[in-house]
């Protein structure tokens, strides 16, 4: 039977299980405590409902007090302080391309490879429109209980999209009272404030518990240009304009080399404002002894924005023949001749302005994103009793964006023939030339997921060492996606990169099997298999094997071996082409700025990608040192057949160096024309990565205080894609591969109150471009909570304690530096209070 002392059961076990010494520890490390006398419970990375934690997968754990302590205002936040992370994954500080969106990049191999869960159930993929991995920014911190982060390879347990690990959020639930929590916080330039309000509300009723949750979050933007670490910018598009690279002396009306660079850093966020609006709820009612429903809510809607310097518009015009002026070129007067102002061999002259006149760029997102789960659980009674499961979650996102102050290329041009004097002239545009070529792009898109699964679990028989627990499994999962691009932008009329919609869908059947087998009291063996069914690319089998081995009563030794897989995404197989601004180093020196537009396109007859990865390591919980576990661990993922896009840097420098192959992979042109710059999805890309994570917990009494120590540690061996080494390398089109990253933390607390002291370790890397040396950076923070009532607690904090400047990064693509891989806000303050009633 089930009974309200089991689901009661199952959860507190869950929580001690999260239990940190401050901030992240590997499950295992709890195992052996918990084991005993406890109820089945499920654990990430596997469907088996299990007595104990112990499995041959490595899961890290961050609770809520941990989340609280060390001040985090986002999910992405959480995660991406975690040493494991890498890459490039877009967040708060990501002001150009990412529409407001915060993702997770686990390994460094792409938000898209890493599976986001909540509550055990697949996330709806949100953004802007047909997206490929999930905005965390749906997920308020006030809702969360805890994050379970499981770093091995999962394809075979959760299918497509868990290559590099999965990231399973868990809820608040059953909870009874309310609870009122407010946060925030500033730098200590007195900028960049953010705060979060959020209340929880729960009751018990004969037969479950129902708790609802309501979260407002705020985060106000800083400037690039209000850091003195930033250096001026140095655009070749000017606020008077230039024809052929010359520039006009309003004074004098002479033309000359253009005599200075654009500071668009003045222009530019280095942290984006947002607002989210977030309701939540968890429900759980026992419908007679033997079956529970349960189920929960989410719906966030975010508002975001970014900023960047005014549009630069970059024109091709015509020159009239002979100078004879007509109504589609223009005419080159005797000063500009004079100033060295010439058409090309074809009749065209390259026109440059900083359309400030227009004002400053805004990207503005709204975003909704509902997600929906319920369920039937119960108990069959066959053997021991066998667990069944059958739910359905739906989850829809729908995003409006706009860019303000965008430019109509067509009208500008027919503007400039129309107003030759009044454009070259250096002086201020008129209102009516303004709204002659300026307008507002809008933009629609959108996600929908729908999941029905079902799962029986429970023992099939007994060895003579224990009992065989099997789950067995489907799936039927329809994923749809679509992204509607201004019209103008569409028809390739404006500034901005063209672009072409994207609307398609996908179906996909899956079933799976895993079975425990305990060979022995010491040795436990895993073993899962999977197979899935698309209707786009075809099917895909994959398979998981791990091995556990209590070699003695303070040592286990366990390793994994799996197979992956990811099918393409909506956007991938049905994304028309679109531009994008990447920064590139022109070997011909025929670009005039590092921004150089690339053409990217799309592929329907993708296929999914396949991986095989390993992991092989050790629990180790000394009997002699009470308090102390370790845990280490080697791992390898190999990708082969990736969607990826070429590295586009790799192509212009092998077709300069006169690689025939990568100009028409690339479409480069005679002598270096990248007019026609293209970088394709394909599946012959790659990737092969490998390290060690290692972890110390430790807790023991001294000096009259309760000490928690805990050191987390990544030391990537290995990081290569498609022929290009990165690691120790950062770069902006690629994030940073530092060999060594370490979170350090350490609570001393008695009776009431806490303080921690942690600190963050990034590793020296190159630039992956010049070869520079970046040098490594130490981050330290510092905590203090105090309990003044069994319901009314404060914490206050700060990051960054000493202030510490991001490293100059010349290949950056921000700020002279990586945004999303340094912290560029400096010295941060905050502060919160809980009550509960």
């Amino acid at each position: 039977m089930i009974k309200k002392s089991k689901i009661s059961n199952s959860i507190n076990v869950a929580l001690l299980a999260s239990v940190s010494a401050a901030s992240a520890v590997s499950v295992s490390a709890y195992a052996e405590e918990e084991s005993a006398n406890v109820e089945r419970i499920a654990v990430t990375g596997s469907r088996i409902q299990r007595q104990d934690m112990e499995t041959a997968s490595p899961v890290t754990v961050i609770d809520a007090g941990a989340i609280r302590a060390e001040g985090y205002n986002s999910v992405d936040e959480i995660l991406q302080s975690q040493p494991a992370m890498a890459g490039m994954a877009v967040g708060s500080t990501t002001n150009n391309g990412a529409d407001g969106v915060a993702q997770v990049d686990l390994r460094g191999m792409g938000s898209n490879r890493t599976l986001v869960l909540l509550n055990g159930r697949r996330m709806v993929n949100s953004g802007s429109g047909a997206d490929s991995a999930v905005d965390l920014n749906t997920i308020p911190v006030a809702m969360i209980a805890r994050v379970e982060i499981l770093k091995d390879g999962a394809s075979a347990v959760y299918g497509s999209d868990a290559i590099a690990g999965v990231v399973n959020i868990i809820t608040k639930k059953d909870f009874e009272g309310f609870q009122f929590d407010v946060n925030g916080g500033a730098t200590s330039e007195g900028d960049g404030e953010n705060i979060e309000l959020s209340g929880l509300y729960g009751f018990n009723t004969d037969r479950g518990n129902f708790t609802f949750g309501l979260a407002y979050s705020e985060r106000k933007g800083v400037m690039q240009g209000d850091r003195d670490w930033v250096e001026q910018g140095e655009s070749s598009f000017i606020p008077e304009g230039t024809l052929g690279g010359k520039q006009i002396n309003p004074e004098t009306g002479e033309w000359g080399d253009r005599e200075y660079g654009y500071d668009y850093t003045q222009d530019s966020w280095l942290q984006t404002p947002n607002k989210r609006y977030s309701f939540f709820a968890n429900g759980m009612h026992e419908l007679n002894n033997d079956m529970i429903l349960s189920g929960d809510v989410l719906y966030t809607k975010r508002k975001s924005k970014q900023m960047m310097a005014a549009q630069p518009a970059n024109l091709d015009l015509k020159v009239c023949e002979n100078n004879i002026k007509q109504d589609d070129c223009i005419t080159l007067d005797q000063a500009m001749i004079d100033g060295g102002v010439a058409a090309d061999e074809e009749g065209m002259i390259n026109y440059r302005k900083r359309m400030n006149d227009v004002g400053n760029r805004v990207y503005e997102q709204e975003t909704d994103t509902f997600r929906i789960s319920a369920g039937l659980a119960g108990v069959i009674d066959v053997n021991t009793g066998m667990d069944w499961d059958l739910s359905y979650t739906y989850g829809k996102n729908e995003a409006d964006t706009w860019v303000h102050s965008s430019i109509h290329q067509g009208n500008m041009e027919k503007s400039i023939y129309a107003n030759q004097d009044a454009w070259f002239g250096g002086d201020p545009m008129s209102q009516e030339m303004i709204d002659a070529v300026s307008y507002t792009e809008q933009t629609n898109g959108g996600n929908e997921q729908h999941v029905v699964a079902g799962v029986i679990s429970g023992e099939a028989f007994d060895l003579e060492a224990g009992a065989v627990a099997f789950a067995i499994g489907a799936e039927y999962r329809h994923e749809s996606g679509y992204y509607n691009p201004d019209p103008v932008i569409v028809a390739g009329e404006g500034t901005a990169a063209q672009q072409d919609p994207t609307d398609g869908s996908f179906d996909v059947f899956s079933v799976y099997q895993e079975v425990s087998v305990p060979f022995t009291d010491k040795l436990t063996g895993e073993f899962a298999l999977r197979y899935d069914d698309y209707s786009t690319f075809g099917s895909a089998a994959t398979w998981k094997i791990g091995l556990t081995y209590e070699a003695t009563g303070d040592l286990m030794l366990r390793t994994v071996a799996a197979t992956g897989f990811r099918a393409p995404s909506v956007s991938e197989l049905y994304g028309g082409n679109s531009g994008s601004y990447d920064y590139l180093t022109d070997p011909w020196n025929n670009e005039q700025d590092p921004q150089i537009l690339v053409n990217y396109t799309s592929d329907e007859d993708l296929d999914a990608e396949t991986s095989e990865s390993f992991t092989a390591g050790l629990v180790y919980s000394p009997s002699y040192i009470e308090g102390m576990s370790l845990t280490l661990d080697w791992w390898r993922f190999k990708i082969d057949g990736a969607i990826a896009r070429l590295d586009v840097q790799a192509g212009l420098d092998n077709c300069f160096a006169g690689d025939a192959s990568a100009c028409d992979t690339f479409n480069i042109g005679a002598n270096g024309d990248l007019s026609d710059l293209t970088n394709p999805l394909t599946n012959v890309g790659y990737q092969d990565t490998s390290g060690i994570d290692f972890n110390l917990a430790y807790t023991f009494e001294g000096l009259g205080l309760d000490w928690k120590i805990n050191n987390d540690l990544t030391y990537l061996l290995n990081f290569e894609q498609d022929g290009v080494d990165y690691t120790g390398t950062i770069g902006g089109m690629y994030g940073g591969y530092a060999e060594y990253k370490n979170n350090f933390n350490l609570t001393a607390s008695r009776g009431d109150w806490s303080v921690m002291y942690s600190n963050r370790y990034i590793g020296e890397m190159n630039d992956v471009n010049t070869g520079e040396d970046i040098s490594s950076v130490l981050y330290h923070n510092i905590s203090g909570v105090y309990h003044f009532t069994d319901g009314f607690s404060a914490n206050v904090g700060v990051k960054n304690l000493t202030n510490e400047e991001p490293v100059s990064v010349t290949s950056g693509n921000e700020a002279g530096t990586v945004p999303e891989v340094y912290d560029t806000l400096g010295r941060q303050i905050y502060a919160g209070i809980s009550m509960k009633f």
